[in-house]
């Protein structure tokens, strides 16, 4: 098997496009039906449950939260802060409230976490955001038991930098207790010579810096195990790199219960 140094440029674009893999329907179809889902949860979480819509974390235009409040929220509630894909170059929170709605009927409740996507930002913008953001949200949420992270795709990525943060250098030190990272990408290497870093421009230098250390999903997963950590590595069936994010607006999900068993609220 050929390692991605060895692989044409059109090769290397289509192992990173999530939508070529799909069986579900064509790559433009797939990709159309996943933002219509997740924007189609978030609307639904939107007119079902307490909101805070636009709260800011910065001066940015772009930064910006939407905190979805359960009905009777305990003074020691989990917060999970959701951090979406999109290739760093789509989606905003705007589709990120979708999987509101079981948490917070679990005493749960949700931040979906906006940041400037490529072209207009790069990628040391981004993580600086995200971190800013878990700051932004312990510093006005001091009641919280503590914040969980969940980020899909790109935004697992984002997750990964968020936990590899050096808090000293910040005014506080936020309590993470836990991180659902769904069909992430950690290696940016691969893809500095296809589609996916025209807008981002990112040179290797920038990639090995924006490396969550380790960088591979099972390397990263013994590397947590051995600080300490309780880890677990899920292949979730029948689904794909969409819906296994979708259907977090399921109670029953397999994510859904790993997430909130994750808090001690299933």
């Amino acid at each position: 098997m050929a390692t991605w140094k060895e692989m044409k440029r059109d090769e290397l674009c289509r192992q990173y496009s999530p939508s070529q893999w799909s069986h579900r329907m064509s790559a433009d179809e797939v990709i159309k039906a996943h933002e219509a889902s997740l924007r189609e949860g978030t609307e639904r979480a939107r007119s079902i449950t307490q909101t805070l819509l636009n709260v800011p974390y910065g001066e940015g235009q772009r930064e910006k939260l939407d905190v979805y409040v359960p009905t009777n929220p305990s003074l020691e509630m989990p917060l999970v802060m959701y951090l979406h894909g999109g290739y760093w170059e789509a989606l905003s929170k705007e589709e990120s409230g979708f999987m509101a709605v079981p948490l917070v009927q679990k005493g749960v409740a949700v931040v979906a976490v906006d940041y400037d996507i490529a072209p207009g930002g790069n990628m040391d913008l981004m993580v600086s955001q995200v971190r800013q953001s878990v700051v932004s949200v312990v510093q006005q949420y001091a009641h919280i038991s503590g914040v969980y992270l969940c980020g899909h795709s790109a935004g697992a990525h984002l997750a990964a930098m968020i936990l590899s943060t050096d808090w000293s250098q910040y005014a506080v030190t936020p309590q993470i207790k836990g991180a659902l990272l769904v069909s992430g990408i950690y290696n940016l290497l691969p893809i500095l010579s296809t589609y996916v870093n025209e807008p981002l421009k990112m040179t290797e230098y920038v990639t090995i810096l924006l490396l969550p250390p380790p960088f591979l999903p099972r390397f990263l997963l013994q590397a947590l195990q051995s600080s300490g950590f309780r880890v677990t590595f899920e292949d979730v069936p029948d689904t794909d790199h969409f819906s296994i994010i979708e259907r977090l607006v399921e109670p029953d999900y397999r994510l859904t219960q790993l997430l909130l068993k994750m808090m001690n609220r299933t």
